[in-house]
Parts: C-alpha cells; structure tokens; sequence
C-alpha cells in the first residue's frame, strides 16, 4: 500500500509531469471545483469545461506554485474561479447599440433605464472594481466569493483553507477599505 501523498507533494509531482498526480489531485478535487464553478457560470457543460481547463492550466503551471501565497487547493480553486468568471464574460451578450434618434427626449419615456443611467451605473461598477482591485488578494478574493460567487462565510473559509474567523475579518477590514476609498470618489452620489 503506498502513502498518501499531500497536496504539495502532488504539486512537485506535477511539475515534474507525472500525470498520475493529475490524476490524483483531480480525483481529490475535481468535484469541489465543479461545484464552484457551477456556482459561478450556471451552466453544467460550461462548468465541466471550465473544470477542465483550470485543471490543464494547472498541468502547465505547476511549476509556478508558490507554496507561501497559499494551498494547493486555494490555488487551484482560484483559478477555477477566473476562469468561470472569464467565461462569464466572454459569453455575456455584446452591448446593444441604440440610434441617437431613438433615444427618448424624456427620462419619463423609458421603461428601462436611460443611457445616461446605464454610463453611470457602467462608471461606478468601474470604480467599485478598481477599489477592489487595489485590496490585499486575501480580502479581495473573500469579499468577491461572498458578494459575486454567493458563497456564506463559513464556505469561503472551506475554500480557502482558512479559519472563520480569520475570513470575518479580513471582509471585515476589506469592506471598511472600500467603503473608504468609495466614500472618496463619492460613489453612493447618483444623478437620478
């Protein structure tokens, strides 16, 4: 009987193309990352697609993993987690155009919001992912899975590997810097 290895060691293995440790590491994971990528892109052949590529990426990147910025399984779940929402992206539907002549004169007219409306609300999703973006990846990545993957807190720490409490506060401190760096830029402030 062989022992088990860990996640690193698996890594290592990897890196050095043994591909029953891609074997192993899939069996290990490969519904977790499933689940979020379902999660994610709501779509189960998209999921399974994004499963797979994240796991290809993972064959060819092994090499690259650091084990201080976190555990293998973080790792990978995070690229589980790009790439769902990369595909999110690039099937969302290309923005509709409307000719200047049938913009309604009025804001009253439209039973949609206005396109003066949807710049604004285009500008601010703009400045809410800068601000994220300028987050300690730790925060950044707890408050995305919360608020855009609709993960409960108990199930980032899972993901992450971390304690709860250690998540409570790093969306704790996280959202305290957003809601500094949005009260800046005035982003609550609406043209309506």
């Amino acid at each position: 009987m062989t022992a088990v290895r860990t996640d690193e060691q698996v890594l290592t293995a990897l890196a050095q193309r043994d591909l029953s440790a891609l074997e192993e590491l899939y069996d290990r994971y490969s519904k977790v990352a499933y689940s979020l990528a379902y999660r994610i892109v709501g779509d189960r052949g998209t999921a399974e697609d994004v499963v797979q590529d994240a796991f290809l990426s993972v064959w060819r990147q092994a090499a690259s993993y650091r084990r201080e910025r976190g555990a293998p399984r973080t790792w990978l779940l995070s690229i589980v987690h790009h790439r769902s929402i990369d595909r999110l992206r690039s099937s969302a539907a290309p923005s509709m155009t409307i000719p200047y002549d049938d913009l309604p004169e009025d804001r009253e007219e439209a039973e949609t919001p206005s396109i003066w409306q949807q710049a604004w609300n285009n500008v601010r999703g703009d400045i809410v992912r800068h601000a994220l973006a300028r987050l300690p990846v730790e925060q950044k990545k707890s408050i995305e899975l919360a608020y855009f993957s609709g993960y409960t807190q108990s199930e980032i720490a899972e993901l992450m590997g971390v304690p709860l409490g250690t998540v409570k506060g790093r969306m704790r401190i996280g959202l305290q810097k957003l809601r500094a760096m949005l009260s800046s830029q005035e982003i609550g402030a609406s043209s309506s």
